[in-house]
C-alpha cells in the first residue's frame, strides 16, 4: 500500500491503454510514454502492462505503507527519497515509511513511478487506466489526491537493494533511431495522409518549419503554432475514425496531433499520421518547446518498431539475470 502526500490535477494511475473499445466511443488512455512505462515495469519483474503512477504536474509526492520496489523512469524529475537525490531511470528497495518526491524536471515532461506488482486498481475494459473525461478506471476516475491510499499487486520479481540500480534511456540507447534537428529540437516521423493531397500548396511548410506545442495542448492532443496552412478546397467531410498520432487541421490552420485521451471520432481534414513508435518522444515534449515533422513512409516506420522491439528484448534478457541475483 501506498499513500498519496502531494499531487496535481492531472496525475493519475495508467497503464498501457485499452484498445479494444474505439468503436463505442472509448479512447484509449494510457500512458503518454509507453517506453517508459514498459522499461520500469521490466526493471521490476512486472508484466510490462502493469499499472503506474504517470506525474505531469509537480511536486509529486508518496509514502509508501510497505516494503517494496519500485522504478522511476520518464522525465529526469530531480526524485529523492528520503530527501536523497535518486538517479533517473532508477530502481530501489523502498521501506515502509520512506517518502518519494518527484520535482519539476530538468528535461522531459512526464516522469512514471512503476511499483513491484503493479498499481492494484479495479479492470475497467481490460485496463487499468483512469479516462478522466469518462470518469472511470484509474483510481476512482479521477487524478490522485492528497491522502488517496493505493494497494500494489502481487506477483513481482525479487526486491531490488536498496543501493539501486539504473538503466540507460532510450533517448540515448537509441539516439541513431530518434533524432533533433541543427535546433535540438525533436524530429517527429509522420506518413501522409487521407487528405494530404489537398494540402499541396502548404505542405513543403508543414515538413519544413518549427511548430511550437501550443499552451492549449493536453493528453488529448498537441496543438501545434506556427505559420498556418491550409487545404487548397474545402470539402465537406463525414466524420472517422480517429487514433492517436493523426494530425488534423482545423480551420484555424494550424494543427493538432491526437494522442492518449483522444475523441474516437472527428472530421477534420488529417494531413498526416505521426508513426507510434515516435509518440513516446511527443509526450515528453512540454507546452513551448518546439517540434519538427519529418516525412516518413510505412517501411520506415516497421524497421523503427522493429529496433525498439529489439532494444526492449535487450533490456528485458539484461534484467532477468540481475533479478536472478538478487534472489539467491
Amino acid at each position: 500500500m501506498i499513500e498519496i502526500e502531494q499531487s496535481g490535477a492531472l496525475n493519475t494511475v495508467q497503464d498501457l491503454g485499452r484498445f479494444q473499445y474505439r468503436h463505442m466511443g472509448v479512447s484509449v488512455s494510457g500512458v503518454m510514454d509507453p517506453l517508459a512505462l514498459r522499461a520500469g515495469n521490466l526493471l521490476l519483474g512486472n508484466d510490462e502492462n502493469a499499472a503506474a503512477i504517470e506525474v505531469q504536474l509537480f511536486p509529486f509526492r508518496v509514502r509508501f505503507l510497505q516494503d517494496t520496489s519500485i522504478a522511476v523512469t520518464g522525465a529526469d524529475c530531480r526524485a529523492t527519497l528520503d530527501g536523497k537525490p535518486l538517479p533517473p531511470w532508477w530502481g530501489c528497495g523502498v521501506k515502509a515509511g520512506q517518502v518519494l518526491e518527484l520535482r519539476y524536471p530538468r528535461s522531459g515532461a512526464r516522469g512514471y513511478l512503476c511499483i513491484s506488482g503493479g498499481i492494484d486498481v479495479p479492470v475497467v475494459l481490460n485496463s487499468r487506466s483512469t479516462a478522466l473525461r469518462g470518469a472511470f478506471g484509474g483510481h476512482h476516475g479521477r487524478a490522485l489526491q492528497r491522502g488517496d491510499q493505493l494497494a500494489l499487486g502481487a506477483g513481482s520479481g525479487p526486491a531490488l537493494p536498496g543501493s539501486g540500480i539504473g538503466i540507460e534511456p532510450p533517448e540515448s540507447a537509441l539516439r541513431a533511431l530518434f533524432p533533433r534537428n541543427n535546433a535540438g529540437e525533436i524530429q517527429l516521423r509522420a506518413i501522409p495522409s487521407g487528405e494530404y493531397h489537398l494540402f499541396a500548396a502548404d505542405a513543403a511548410r508543414f515538413w519544413q518549419q518549427s511548430w511550437q506545442i501550443s499552451n492549449q495542448s493536453n493528453r488529448t492532443g498537441y496543438r501545434l503554432a506556427g505559420d498556418p496552412i491550409f487545404p487548397s478546397q474545402t470539402v465537406e467531410m463525414r466524420s472517422y475514425g480517429l487514433i492517436p498520432g493523426i494530425v488534423q487541421v482545423p480551420p484555424a490552420g494550424e494543427p493538432i496531433i491526437q494522442l492518449s485521451d483522444a475523441n474516437t471520432a472527428g472530421g477534420y481534414p488529417k494531413i498526416a499520421g505521426v508513426i507510434e513508435q515516435d509518440l513516446w518522444r511527443l509526450g515528453q515534449v512540454l507546452p513551448g518547446q518546439s517540434i519538427q515533422l519529418v516525412k516518413s513512409d510505412a517501411r520506415e516506420a516497421i524497421a523503427i518498431e522493429q529496433e525498439v522491439a529489439h532494444w526492449l528484448a535487450r533490456l528485458r534478457l539484461s534484467c532477468l539475470p540481475m533479478r536472478k541475483a538478487i534472489s539467491v
